[in-house]
């Protein structure tokens, strides 16, 4: 089985906010690109959440973030899996989350895309991190919750800008 790495941190000094995925499935790793699978709702429910045009341009995508000072990561560096299912994930290492906060102390509360990213975190930070880490419900198409509803549950981001 091959091994799959995750993409450089997009962050800045600005960054306030930090969303964490688990790792870049099969699309994102062949495009380059966060969040690059079409039915994935990460990239429209930002673009909806700050009541922007959506764009499929990626540099658009990445100014969107750096503009409303979020920064986005993975929780793991590499790992194995077939296919892109988060469940397929083995021998996984994990990202240097800590270092980032630390080199980023705008950073003020983390936000973790689904459980999967969110179980890695608590594993690497613990339970007493000292800012606060809340979990989101999933981006991916697998996870068949409406899209409004998605919507709704990521509007908490904006009670931090």
């Amino acid at each position: 089985m091959n091994r799959i790495n995750s993409f450089p941190p997009i962050v800045d000094k600005d960054s306030q906010i930090l969303i964490l995925g688990s790792v870049p499935g099969v699309k994102s790793l062949e495009m380059q690109q966060y969040y690059a699978h079409p039915q994935n709702q990460f990239w429209k429910i930002l673009f909806h959440l700050f009541d922007e045009e959506f764009s499929l341009d990626y540099q658009e995508r990445i100014d969107l973030l750096k503009e409303n000072k979020i920064a986005l990561w993975d929780v793991i560096e590499s790992c194995e899996r077939k296919g892109s299912l988060d469940t397929e994930i083995k021998n996984e290492i994990d990202n240097n989350i800590p270092q980032l906060i630390e080199s980023h102390p705008n950073v003020k509360i983390i936000f973790c895309n689904g459980q999967k990213s969110y179980k890695n975190l608590l594993k690497i930070l613990g339970k007493n991190f000292k800012i606060p880490i809340k979990v989101l419900p999933s981006t991916s198409p697998l996870h068949t919750v409406k899209f409004e509803e998605k919507l709704e549950s990521w509007k908490v981001i904006k009670d931090y800008l």
